[in-house]
């Protein structure tokens, strides 16, 4: 179960951590991790959120929703600003235009309409500062017209509904099952975006996605209900005001038991398939990815449940970064690395990897904490390992940065 304003993720002053216990890192044995073996203790100080909270404008029902920026109707050329240095090209376009369709986003990039410094450019491309942006005529998605869903849109929505972990009037927070996509691709006819389509309200505002889960990571997957909420989330992942907390199956048990991981990570495309890998500063396509980790209980010395806290969000970096520290995720296609190794019997070989918890400024102030139950994939791997799933969690000590 979910609930709406609950303790969030506690940030430590190096005071109280002198007082309290050791620091979350100190040293490391490879040269981009940082970490330390010292047991953690539960922080009972206030905590970053929990200041935040107090300061935050409470909503007395008189906020007024702000006016979105209108769509271009003709072509209009825009520079990139520094707060959008490195931004994805899709992204780009949600955060200067909340409300604009997955959909439609990529069909004025496939088309050849938006351009980069005259050049046509793909959704995942980055930005730079400085470049300039070819933008043509935009427009929301037409409402669709009253009437009974189709019976497929009521499986839909209804499937959507048995997802809800949490709902009020701007946002909802998803329960994602490993093996939905969240955006279409090659060959998949079901995903979140194109679900959420049977859950337009009667002025035919579309719930909207405000960030990404990798198809087999199961958990916390946060949809905003209208373009204010839209705007607000997405501003929230952009200025790192949002945590997130991962729960992962890895193979063996990290040393140090707690830790940060900081590399660099470029995409490395092939005919068959794409990944990311950890890259050189200055590499093309090259950006800067932090991780911290925290051993939360091992099973043998065989395997260890890990408990992950991104700073950044880059593609796969948490599947990259533990299999760059020799530590893949159990189940990972990709980034599995780890040569004669055996998946313990009775474990299922699936991507054993939850976005556990999230928290975030909710837009009309305050804070939202939600909590994703373990998939029923790595609830029978715990339940074999006899690994205890509410354990105190010691990623809640890291930092923040």
């Amino acid at each position: 179960m979910s609930r709406r304003f609950r303790k969030p993720l506690e940030k430590k002053s190096v005071r109280d951590a002198k007082r309290r216990g050791p620091k979350f890192a100190t040293k490391g044995r490879h040269p981009e991790v940082r970490g330390g073996s010292a047991e953690p203790r539960r922080a009972t100080g206030k905590s970053s959120f929990e200041a935040r909270k107090e300061r935050a404008p409470q909503d007395d029902g008189r906020i007024e929703k702000p006016a979105p920026p209108p769509l271009p109707t003709k072509v209009q050329t825009v520079t990139v600003t520094a707060d959008e240095n490195n931004m994805r090209v899709d992204r780009f376009l949600e955060h200067r235009f909340p409300g604009l369709s997955f959909s439609h986003i990529q069909r004025i990039v496939r088309k050849g309409e938006l351009r980069v410094n005259g050049k046509r450019a793909d959704s995942k491309d980055r930005l730079e500062e400085g470049q300039s942006v070819r933008i043509p005529p935009l427009k929301l998605d037409a409402p669709k017209g009253g009437g009974e869903l189709s019976e497929a849109a009521t499986k839909a929505r209804d499937a959507l509904r048995e997802m809800i972990l949490f709902e009020d009037d701007d946002l909802m927070v998803l329960n994602k099952p490993a093996g939905l996509a969240v955006q279409g691709g090659s060959g998949l006819s079901k995903h979140v975006d194109q679900m959420l389509e049977s859950m337009r309200d009667a002025k035919g505002q579309r719930p909207r996605l405000v960030h990404r889960l990798d198809r087999e990571t199961a958990g916390c997957l946060l949809v905003a209900k209208t373009r204010f909420a839209a705007s607000a989330l997405t501003g929230s992942f952009r200025h790192r005001s949002a945590r997130k907390i991962y729960w992962a199956l890895v193979a063996g048990v990290p040393k140090p038991k707690q830790g940060r991981i900081s590399t660099y990570l470029a995409k490395e495309e092939s005919e068959e398939d794409s990944i990311m890998r950890v890259a050189a500063h200055g590499d093309e396509g090259a950006a800067h990815a932090v991780t911290y980790y925290a051993v939360v209980e091992s099973s043998a010395q065989k395997l260890a449940w890990v408990s992950l806290k991104p700073v950044t969000g880059r593609t796969h970096q948490l599947r990259a970064h533990m299999a760059h520290i020799d530590h893949a995720i159990v189940g990972d296609p990709k980034y599995f690395n780890k040569e004669n190794w055996q998946l313990p019997g009775g474990l299922q070989n699936r991507l054993h990897l939850l976005a556990r918890r999230i928290v975030i400024p909710h837009p009309r102030g305050g804070f939202i904490d939600v909590t994703a139950p373990l998939p029923p994939h790595m609830l029978q791997s715990w339940n074999l390992l006899g690994l205890e799933a509410d354990r105190f969690d010691p990623i809640e000590n890291a930092p923040e940065e």
